[in-house]
């Protein structure tokens, strides 16, 4: 079991992105990270219950720089074996920022487990979470909210 998280962090964009701020509001998990300016995504600017900063650029790479910086450590989702565009850029800018990563495939042993371990394992209190766009890989925004649900659904206080 992982420890509570004390916020989850993502950029925004269709996908493994708007999965975890999806989850990150029905499970009441405070939620950040940075968007490109003019809180670009590719279905049109994020809708403003998504607690995003804008970075000065449109560029998404900005964005998914500065959340694997600012985050204690990223899960990027993708549903192929192999990392593709902003996928492989994050996975690149976690090893060159020196930040845990992990890396979840629709191949992976076990991705709830693999994520509790990862946070637990990292102390991590500020988890990134990146990965596929919707257009590029379609239903990838269902099987991170899967994952997501159950891995931080048990690790979160429960009131009483």
């Amino acid at each position: 079991m992982m420890s509570p998280l004390e916020c989850l962090v993502s950029g925004g964009q269709t996908g493994a992105d708007r999965a975890a701020l999806d989850m990150a509001l029905r499970l009441a998990i405070p939620h950040g990270g940075w968007c490109p300016a003019g809180r670009r995504a590719e279905d049109g600017p994020l809708d403003v219950r998504y607690a995003l900063r804008e970075t000065p650029s449109a560029n998404y790479r900005v964005r998914t720089k500065w959340n694997v910086r600012d985050a204690d450590g990223t899960v990027v989702f993708t549903q192929r074996d192999v990392a593709a565009g902003g996928s492989q850029y994050t996975l690149e800018c976690a090893r060159a920022l020196d930040r845990p990563c992990l890396h979840l495939t629709r191949a992976s042993t076990d991705p709830v487990g693999a994520l509790q371990r990862f946070v637990a394992t990292h102390g991590i209190r500020r988890l990134n979470v990146a990965g596929s766009r919707e257009s590029a890989e379609p239903g990838i925004y269902a099987w991170v909210t899967e994952v997501l649900a159950a891995a931080l659904a048990e690790s979160q206080p429960t009131e009483g």
